[in-house]
């Protein structure tokens, strides 16, 4: 059994999700990665580029897995993943929810690997990054690692 969550506004390419789907047959969780050859993001602006970048190499940092997009949201997991990481117990919200799921798996021993997407910046509605998010990530980051 597997979840696989995605972007609902158009920015994850549904074309993607067979590579994630192969890619799952030899590890426990896979993530469509911006930051590996053969992916990328299109229609982002500067700003966007340094904080997802940024938090990406800061995450990466502080909790010593070599992941590289630690906020993507299309993400394809096994059922028995999501069962050892207690999801009920998972306290972060905006993209430290993507830190969280990934970091805890991680931890567990689940073997993760990612999986080259295209990102293209949404052509409907609005972009839900806010300061409040940025800074939850920066502070939930430290409270996984001393956890």
């Amino acid at each position: 059994d597997v979840l696989v969550e995605m972007d609902a506004d158009f920015s994850h390419r549904p074309i993607d999700l067979k590579g994630i789907l192969k890619d799952l047959e030899n590890a426990d969780f896979v993530v469509g990665s911006r930051y590996v050859a053969g992916g990328g993001t299109k229609n982002w602006g500067l700003l966007r580029k340094i904080i997802s970048r940024g938090g990406g190499l800061y995450a990466r940092c502080i909790l010593g897995f070599p992941l590289n997009d630690w906020t993507g949201g299309f993400n394809a997991w096994k059922k028995e993943v999501l069962e050892k990481i207690h999801l009920d117990g998972v306290k972060s919200n905006g993209y430290s929810f993507q830190i969280e799921l990934k970091y805890k798996a991680l931890k567990a021993g689940c073997r993760g690997v990612e999986s080259p997407i295209y990102f293209e910046d949404r052509r409907v509605g609005q972009s839900k990054m806010s300061l409040r998010i940025v800074l939850e990530a920066l502070y939930r980051v430290w409270i996984l690692k001393v956890r």
